[in-house]
Parts: C-alpha cells; structure tokens; sequence
C-alpha cells in the first residue's frame, strides 16, 4: 500500500491511502479516510506525505509487488467497480468447472425409454356447465325465469313471426344492442308495416312506403356490408361561348345578369384582355364566375381597371387561377374605390400560403370596405382571420338593419 496526504487550505484534514493498481492501462484507487487528529502514518508525521507524486510512488514498487496489486482487480469485469469485484474469480471458474465435470448427474426417478411417457400427462378441466344462460339475474350463475302471461292473439304472432319481423319489434321496443347499424335501418323502414306511425318520422313513412313487401331485414345472423358508393354523374364541360358572351359583355346586353367561364382553359390573352376591358363599361352583370381559367398577374391590371369602374357587379368568383399574392392585394385594393362588390372568392391560388405580411394587410384592406359580405379567402393566422370575421359580421348588420329600414318604409 501506498499513503499519501491531502492537506486543505489552512490545515491538513483528511488523511488518503492511495492504493493504485495497474491493470490494462487502468489505474484504480482506494481511498481510506482516518481521523487526523495528533495521527503519525507508519511513525512519520503525516506532513511528510504532502508532497508525495503516486507516479514516482509506482515506479519504486517492484513487479511482483505490481503483479500482487494488479491480481486484486479483474479487468474483465470492467463495467463491475472495484469494490464489487472477485479477487479470486479465475479460482471460483476453475472450482466451478472441475467440480461440474467430476460431479456425475442425479440419476432420474424414472429411467428413459424411447416412446414412453414419463409422469402424468396434463388433462385440462372441462368447462363448467351454464347455469339458467348467459346472462343471470343474482350474479351467482343462476337465472330466474319470469313467466308473462300474454292473450292468445299477441302468442300467435309471436310463434309465427318469422326473424325480420322479431329484429323490426326489438329496433320498436328499443333493443339496440340487439342489432347491428343494417339491422336497425331496415327495421326503421318496416315500421309503417307494423302501424307504427307516430314513431316515425316523414322520411322514415314514405321511405316505408316505398319499400313494403321487399325483404328488407337481414336477421339475427346478418353481416354488415360496406354501403356502395353512389355513382355521381360526371360534370358535363362548360359549353359556353366565349365569343358570344363577350360580344353580350361588350354591347351591355341587360339580359346578361349571370356570365359562368369556368374550366375553360383555352381562353387567349386578347380575349381576356377584351372581356376584363367591357367589363368596365357594363352596367347590367351580376355574378362572374372565372374559376380555373388559368388567371394570372398580367391580366390583373384589366381586371383592376375594371373592379374600378363597375357599378353593378355584386358577386366575383376567381378561385383555382395563378394568382401571386401580392395580386391578391391589388384586387382587393380595387374593390375599396366601388364599395358595391359583396362577395368574392380567391382561395386556392398560386400560393397556398399567403404570410403575415400580406394576411395583415388584406385585413386592413378588408376592414376599410364597408360592402363586402362575404370573403372566400384562408386566413392563417387567427388575428387577421377574427379581425375579417369581426368585421364581415359588422357590415352583414349593417345591410340587414338597412333592408329592414327600406321594407318599412315601402310599408
């Protein structure tokens, strides 16, 4: 063993034995604490140790008092700390292999043999038997049977209703555990067969109606199948004229009230630029709808020209384009010299996501103009989304309180 002092700041206060082992490049040490009081280490006074190194302390140790030091550690139990390690482990292996190859088995009670079962063969218990069905009354297995008396006629058509009929009485008397969602349905529908309107309703009556005498139920044992899909008719194209209706457009035709562009895709630049130029000067169209007609920024100074100067022009649709949104807000900007536009669609543009930048100034925009209604635009952050709500709401009162005024003075 090796000793060595640590001395503290102002006194020397703990004495520390070091005991340092080398083993595979690791140096372990044990730290032993003794009182200090008036204590002398092997007859020296411990302030001799003070400037003691643990290196040159190793390399005066000779190898076999190394290889001593370094048997009191196994470096295979590296994860292990030294405290816990076995000094004698390669002993204790040893010990344990000699002793179970030398050590003969215990014999067995029952000697093998080949195609012999050995011991009892496990039987598992049979189940226990029902007692009054599956469901009892006290909790204890037992199920106490009420008997109801029923008039004649109610027991004959119990014993000859057949199995649709007894799921249509278990969905009336409201047995809904009983059945499944297409169980419930049909018996829905079969009670008008049965007389009973009053728990119907009018859609329930005549969808009855319409479906008496067809097999409708699907019994105790009916499987849920998944409900086809209903084939919906494709949409048929836009088959309006484009030049028809710009010539309309353009001459201010006052049966023109309505004007639906959408999906035509294959209209030019000078049409559009010929379309959005007499939109200007219109005074009769109502609702424009230009949805998915491939609208992009260098059409919108027209179409700003426009918006500027029409008077008449209640409802614009121009969702589904390539509108950046920077356009957005020019468009917008146009509507608030009018103040006769109510409602407009711009979703589904360009970009999906417009930024708080352009989402706050739209919403200033918007709040300035007292005709808009309605606003087909995502908003996505909840200050400018509850500033337009708010203000959409303000300017829908204000038109209410304003036809109610105008109805009572006609009045």
């Amino acid at each position: 063993s090796v000793p060595l002092v640590v001395r503290g700041s102002t006194r020397v206060s703990v004495l520390c034995l070091f005991v340092c082992y080398y083993c595979y490049s690791y140096v372990f040490i044990h730290i032993y604490i003794l009182d200090m009081a008036g204590t002398k280490l092997f007859g020296k006074d411990l302030s001799q140790y003070e400037e003691l190194d643990i290196d040159d302390l190793l390399d005066q140790l000779s190898p076999e008092e190394l290889e001593l030091l370094a048997g009191d550690v196994d470096p295979d139990d590296s994860l292990i700390p030294p405290s816990e390690r076995n000094s004698y482990r390669k002993r204790l292996i040893d010990h344990i292999n000699t002793v179970s190859i030398n050590e003969p088995d215990k014999p067995d009670f029952v000697p093998y043999i080949a195609g012999t079962v050995r011991g009892k063969k496990w039987v598992p218990p049979p189940p226990p038997e029902p007692q009054g069905g599956d469901e009892d009354d006290e909790g204890d297995g037992t199920r106490t049977e009420v008997e109801v008396d029923l008039d004649e006629e109610l027991a004959s058509v119990l014993n000859t209703a057949s199995e649709d009929e007894i799921v249509d009485l278990a969905a009336i008397l409201g047995f809904h555990s009983m059945m499944n969602q297409d169980q419930y349905h049909a018996s829905l529908l079969n009670k008008a067969i049965l007389g009973f309107h009053s728990m119907m309703n009018q859609d329930q009556y005549h969808a009855s109606l319409l479906n008496k005498g067809k097999p409708l139920g699907v019994g105790w044992g009916g499987i849920t199948k998944a409900t086809k899909f209903k084939a919906l008719p494709v949409e048929p194209p836009n088959d309006t004229n484009v030049d028809e209706a710009i010539n309309k457009l353009t001459n201010d035709d006052p049966m023109m009230k309505e004007l639906n562009f959408n999906n035509i895709r294959n209209i030019s630049d000078e049409k559009f630029s010929t379309l959005l130029q007499s939109l200007s000067e219109n005074r009769h169209l109502e609702f424009l709808s230009m949805s998915n007609v491939g609208l992009c920024d260098r059409h919108l100074p027209d179409l700003t020209h426009s918006l500027t100067n029409n008077t008449t022009l209640k409802t614009l649709n121009l969702e589904t384009n390539n509108i950046s949104p920077s356009g957005i807000v020019t468009i917008m900007e146009a509507l608030v010299k009018t103040h006769t536009l109510e409602e407009i669609r711009l979703a589904n543009q360009r970009s999906s996501v417009l930024g708080n930048k352009i989402e706050m100034s739209l919403t200033t925009i918007i709040e300035s103009n007292p005709s808009l209604l309605r606003v087909g635009l995502h908003f996505e952050f909840n200050d400018a989304r509850n500033r337009v709500s708010k203000h959409l709401q303000k300017n829908l009162d204000t038109f209410r309180l304003t036809r109610i005024g105008a109805t009572s003075v006609d009045k």
